[in-house]
C-alpha cells in the first residue's frame, strides 16, 4: 500500500499529536542527558572521561561488545541455517529455544547463572578449585550478555533465509560447489545486509545491557562495572556530572547504532528498489 499526505485536519492533528509525544518522550531525555554531562563545563566533561574507573568501564563494556557480536554472528548462522534448510526432530523446539531470552526478564537470567556458577555450587566450587572465577568477574558478565543478545542476528535471518528459497544453493550444488563456497558465495552474499544490521542491533543490546550483568558482576568498582552499571553507581554516589557522563557516552552509541541502522535500512531499500526495475 502506498503512503499518501495527509489529507484532512484531523490527520494532521494525529501527526502533530506523535512528533509532540516524539519530542516528550525521546528528544527531551536525551537534551537533558547532554545538558546535565555538560552542565559543568568542558575541563568536567574531559576530566570525568579520563577517571580511571571510567576508562575501566568503557574497556569493558567494549571488550564485552566485541566479544559477544561475533559469537552471536557464528550462532545466529547457524540457528538460521539449520531450521531453514533441514527438517528435523525437534526443529520447532529448537526455534522456541532461541525465543527464550526475549521472554525471561534478564534479572531471571542472571539469577540462573549465579546459581548455576556461584561460588555455592557444585560447578562453581569446581571453578574455584581450578582458580577460575566467573561470577562477580569478567566470564560471567561475557556470559549473560551473550545469553541475553543470543536471538537477535537468528531472528532476523530466519525469516530473511525462509523467503529467499534454496533454488541457488541447489543450483551450486548441482555446479559442484562445496559446502563452505555455498555459504561464503552463495548464502552470505544474500543475507550480508541482513546480518550487518542484527551485528549492530546485538551491539546495542549488548553495550546497554543491565539487568542480567548487575546480577552475576558484584558491581565492583574498577573490576566488573559496565558503563550502565557505572551510571547507577556514581548516581547512587551523588556524583551527578560523572553519571551524567557516563549515560552521554551511551547516549551516543544508541544515536550511532541508529544511524548505522538507517543507513542499512536505506541501502537495502536502494538495492531493492534497483533490482525492481531491472525486472
Amino acid at each position: 500500500m502506498k503512503t499518501r499526505r495527509p489529507q484532512s485536519a484531523h490527520q494532521w492533528l494525529i501527526i502533530l499529536l506523535g512528533l509532540l509525544m516524539a519530542l516528550v518522550m525521546l528528544v527531551l531525555p536525551l537534551a537533558l542527558i547532554f545538558s546535565k554531562a555538560f552542565s559543568e563545563g568542558w575541563s568536567v566533561l574531559v576530566q570525568n572521561l579520563s577517571e580511571g574507573y571510567m576508562q575501566h568501564a568503557i574497556g569493558l563494556t567494549v571488550f564485552t561488545a566485541l566479544i559477544s557480536v561475533p559469537i552471536n554472528i557464528i550462532f545466529g548462522i547457524a540457528i538460521a541455517w539449520c531450521v531453514t534448510r533441514y527438517e528435523f526432530r525437534g526443529r520447532r523446539l529448537l526455534m522456541t529455544l532461541v525465543d527464550i531470552p526475549f521472554s525471561m526478564s534478564p534479572v531471571v537470567a542472571g539469577m540462573c547463572y549465579l546459581a548455576l556458577l556461584g561460588t555455592e555450587t557444585v560447578v562453581g566450587q569446581w571453578l574455584y578449585g581450578k582458580d577460575v572465577q566467573v561470577i562477580f568477574a569478567w566470564p560471567g558478565i561475557l556470559l549473560v550478555t551473550l545469553f541475553v543478545t543470543s536471538p537477535y542476528v537468528a531472528r532476523i535471518l530466519i525469516p530473511l533465509l525462509q523467503a529467499q528459497g534454496t533454488e541457488e544453493e541447489i543450483a551450486a550444488v548441482s555446479l559442484g560447489a562445496s559446502g563452505w563456497k555455498i555459504l561464503t558465495r552463495v548464502t552470505l552474499p544474500n543475507i550480508k545486509w541482513a546480518l550487518l544490521y542484527g551485528a549492530v542491533i546485538t551491539n546495542a543490546r549488548a553495550v546497554g545491557e543491565f539487568g542480567a550483568v548487575s546480577v552475576v558482576s558484584g558491581t565492583i568498582m574498577n573490576q566488573t562495572l559496565t558503563l550502565p552499571l557505572l551510571v547507577e553507581q556514581l548516581n547512587n554516589d551523588y556524583k551527578t556530572a560523572a553519571a551524567f557522563t557516563a549515560a552521554a557516552l551511551l547516549a551516543c552509541i544508541a544515536i550511532l547504532t541508529l544511524l548505522l541502522k538507517s543507513l542499512m535500512e536505506y541501502i537495502q531499500k536502494k538495492k531493492l528498489e534497483e533490482a525492481q526495475r531491472a525486472v
